[in-house]
């Protein structure tokens, strides 16, 4: 389906003042050239300024109602953003322990395992396990609980 040189004016009449340099110069030409086309331009510049020229006035209800839910959305915002912070702390505070103790640990499971006379295939595993082991329960907990953490204890949708 082929567009002629007018369809092509007229949504680019439509965009308004949203045209690149080269879309602009072309209108203009066209315009130029064109009876048909200019008339509509100028049809749809003053449909456009009568509907600027226009009062608007919303009702004081409405406008309250919409302060009141943006107040409220700003409110839930910052205290996401306040959780999100306190999460990033825990998250921070969890991996520098975690540096810290892991090589400890290490030993001291190698050390268990050697007194126990375990083989070392063992007592890396026993290792892993009681470091995967509380992230799992959590989980699996979270997950048959159906829910995720929210604010107030209201499941997620």
């Amino acid at each position: 389906m082929t567009r002629n040189a007018h369809d092509e004016a007229r949504e680019l009449i439509a965009l308004g003042g949203d045209l690149s340099e080269t879309q602009q110069t072309w209108l203009l030409a066209h315009l130029q050239e064109c009876k048909g086309c200019r008339h509509y331009a100028e049809a749809a510049n003053g449909v456009v300024g009568g509907l600027r020229s226009l009062p608007l006035a919303a009702d004081p209800r409405l406008v309250r109602a919409t302060q009141m839910r943006v107040r409220f959305h700003a409110s839930r915002l910052r205290e996401t953003r306040e959780r999100l912070w306190l999460v990033g702390m825990a998250c921070l505070g969890v991996g520098l322990s975690a540096t810290l103790t892991v090589p400890f640990l290490w030993r001291l499971f190698a050390w268990m395992g050697e007194r126990a006379g375990v083989s070392t295939l063992v007592w890396q595993t026993g290792f892993m396990f009681f470091f995967i082991a509380p992230a799992l329960v959590v989980s699996v907990l979270l997950l048959a609980r159906g829910t995720h953490l929210t604010s107030n204890g209201e499941q997620s949708r």
